[in-house]
């Protein structure tokens, strides 16, 4: 019953459970339970684990142990239970629940291999991160977290807390984390595994510190992706496309990256032009690299019957299988005039041979035009819950390894990029893990309404975003799902919301606009781009992309911190400034990197909004050139033409935003 001292961590079994604790990179360790062996290649997002000098272990005559390991300190007790401790303070950050009557204790081990662990819980305790969810809630206290990925959902199972720590629920499984008034419960539905990572921290940007050099740190943002993306659904032919670069071009408008999105190729699983529509794709790149424009092209996992791919990966057992028998499949548009919606399969990113077999298509027929920019839709897999249940990867079966699948699937450009020699792989993707960051995710916010309500949620969702150490990440600038161009009311929606895009780590215009058309493989929405939208609007739209042009340096610079770091470019308040009370308070507002605070508008017809200046710095107002002390809470002007913003006093970024 006692714990002994094993490769350099602490053990004890019982007849009921292995149970595991050891140093994990400094400050953090790493506690792993099964009631059958602790398997050491269970797949999750922590590799070879950094080093941690010092690391001190010690077991008691009464059968408790010890761990000190730099800032963390855990507390064996000698039933099992865990708590885990400041090392300065001796404040206690996390324990275990103290198990209630007949109940088995703080770690749950079932015959079908879920598995729970019950933390206590605190009030006043903030907590943040798990990835984007559109609930509306910057502090997840009280929230009920599934982690399954889905369209406008990426679970991202790392969670911050004010108490001074940072927790990785380390098990790929789908499951849920309960963040209760009486108890935080993590549960997996799958894995027949405990197995998380906690480190102490003084502040946030500690905690982001050791996560991400557990995990992975990002790359560098690529030079060409920091200004403004244009999108739409969709370019259908390359004259359609070049066009619209070229209008750019001729109004003075500086633009980073255009987008050629779905159906751009023959059949699902392709993945490669349709030569009908885009006929010479390498001359296209190479005219839009004259234009100082870098083209992202759309991917889908999707594989279609009849496809270049679809017999090639199925006889290679290379797409996901479904538990009911046969593949998993899902019905997608095709191009077929006779089948127009079919079942289609899905590639299996969890199947190192699969990603290879995805990355040559992509090399060969996208990387060879010069295409090096991906969009990685629907890469949940996008389909319907019961459906996602059934699947069966080469990993496991989804209960236990369904996460894996979006962190993977990006995995396989970055892996590729890197073989080539690009060391700054970045693709735009729809979900993600814990660990996408080091594969150069560029999360979005997934097919949104068109509503000042949806605007709002995603400044929060950012945030969070932020906090789970995804440091590139975006909306679709209006929403995705409807939006009239010649509508007052949506025009105004627009303008706000390309303001706030404008300070976001990525700005990316994109929607389906009206008049919009019935799914299908030759659909297309209406214009968007900013001329699309009426004189008025286009002076404002003009001015902000100008403006995050000149943001340009800043943002790079924002991305060696974030590369160097882990911190992240877009910040709650309280990161930069911890010791403020108040900051913790404000979930609408936020900071691009240490010296630019945002506070956007989100409600129609506002023309002043109350702004929050942090204590601790003093703050310009680059519209009127006035300087404000922090700590004090004021009505801003907030016309049309532009939202509040303001600037730390003497920060270099100053000249560069009036």
């Amino acid at each position: 019953m006692s714990y002994s001292i094993r490769s350099g961590g602490l053990e004890r079994h019982t007849a009921e459970e292995i149970l595991r604790i050891e140093p994990w990179g400094p400050h953090a360790v790493r506690v792993r339970a099964a009631s059958g062996t602790v398997d050491p290649c269970a797949p999750g997002a922590l590799e070879s684990p950094a080093p941690s000098p010092g690391a001190e272990l010690s077991v008691a005559d009464d059968g408790s142990a010890r761990l000190i390991n730099g800032r963390i300190v855990v507390e064996a007790a000698a039933d099992g239970r865990l708590r885990f401790v400041d090392a300065a303070s001796g404040r206690k950050l996390l324990a275990d629940k103290a198990p209630y009557a007949h109940h088995p204790g703080p770690r749950v081990h079932t015959a079908g291999g879920r598995t729970e662990q019950h933390f206590e819980a605190y009030d006043g305790e903030r907590l943040h991160g798990l990835g984007q969810h559109l609930h509306g809630r910057l502090d997840q206290k009280g929230c009920v977290i599934d982690l399954v990925q889905a369209n406008t959902v990426a679970a991202v199972p790392f969670l911050h807390s004010s108490r001074g720590y940072g927790l990785l629920w380390n098990n790929p499984a789908t499951g849920r984390v309960e963040l209760g008034a009486d108890i935080t419960r993590w549960t997996s539905d799958g894995g027949r595994r405990i197995d998380y990572w906690i480190t102490a921290g003084d502040t946030p940007a500690q905690i982001l510190d050791a996560y991400t050099l557990a995990t992975g740190r990002p790359p560098l943002l690529p030079d060409w992706a920091s200004g403004f993306w244009q999108s739409k659904l969709r370019y259908r032919t390359q004259d359609e496309l070049l066009a619209v670069a070229r209008e750019y071009k001729d109004r003075g408008l500086p633009l980073s990256v255009i987008v050629c999105d779905f159906f751009h190729w023959p059949n699902m699983g392709d993945w490669r032009f349709e030569e009908s529509e885009w006929p010479d794709p390498t001359a296209m790149v190479a005219e839009l690299e004259g234009l100082g424009v870098k083209l992202a092209v759309s991917v889908w996992p999707t594989v279609e019957p009849g496809s270049d791919t679809f017999d090639e990966l199925r006889s290679a057992g290379q797409l996901v299988q479904d538990a009911a028998g046969g593949l998993m499949t899902f019905p997608w548009p095709s191009r077929s005039a006779e089948e127009p919606m079919r079942p289609m399969a899905y590639y299996d990113a969890t199947n190192p041979a699969a990603r290879a077999a995805l990355w040559q298509r992509l090399n060969d027929n996208y990387r060879a035009h010069g295409v090096t920019c991906f969009w990685l839709d629907a890469c949940e897999p996008d389909v319907t819950p019961d459906v996602a249940e059934r699947a069966v990867y080469a990993a496991g079966p989804a209960a236990e390894v369904a996460n894996l699948y979006p962190v993977l699937h990006t995995r396989t450009v970055a892996d590729g990029l890197r073989a080539a020699g690009d060391d700054r792989p970045l693709s735009l993707v729809r979900s993600a893990w814990a660990g996408s960051q080091k594969y150069g995710a560029l999360l979005w916010s997934g097919d949104i309404p068109t509503t000042f309500d949806s605007l709002a949620r995603q400044i929060r969702a950012g945030l969070n975003v932020a906090m789970s150490a995804i440091p590139w990440w975006n909306t679709d600038i209006g929403g995705f799902a409807g939006g009239d161009p010649d509508d007052p009311a949506y025009r105004e929606l627009l303008i706000r919301w390309f303001q706030y895009g404008t300070f976001t780590p990525v700005m990316r215009l994109h929607g389906d606009r009206a008049p919009n058309q019935p799914f299908s493989a030759t659909f297309t929405g209406g214009p968007n781009e900013v001329w699309s939208y009426g004189e008025q609007a286009y002076g404002i739209l003009r001015d902000h992309v100008l403006l995050r042009e000149r943001l340009r340096p800043y943002v790079h610079a924002l991305s060696e911190d974030a590369h160097r770091t882990g911190a992240p470019p877009m910040r709650p308040l309280f990161f930069e400034f911890p010791e403020d009370g108040h900051a913790w308070d404000i979930d609408d507002q936020f900071l691009l990197g240490p010296d630019l605070l945002v506070a956007p508008v989100y409600l129609a017809g506002a023309r002043t909004r109350q702004v929050y200046l942090p204590s601790g710095a003093r703050w310009l107002d680059p519209a009127t050139g006035r300087v404000f002390e922090g700590g004090t809470t004021l009505d801003a002007d907030a016309p049309l033409e532009r939202i509040p913003f303001f600037v730390r006093e003497g920060a270099a970024i100053a000249p560069v935003v009036r």
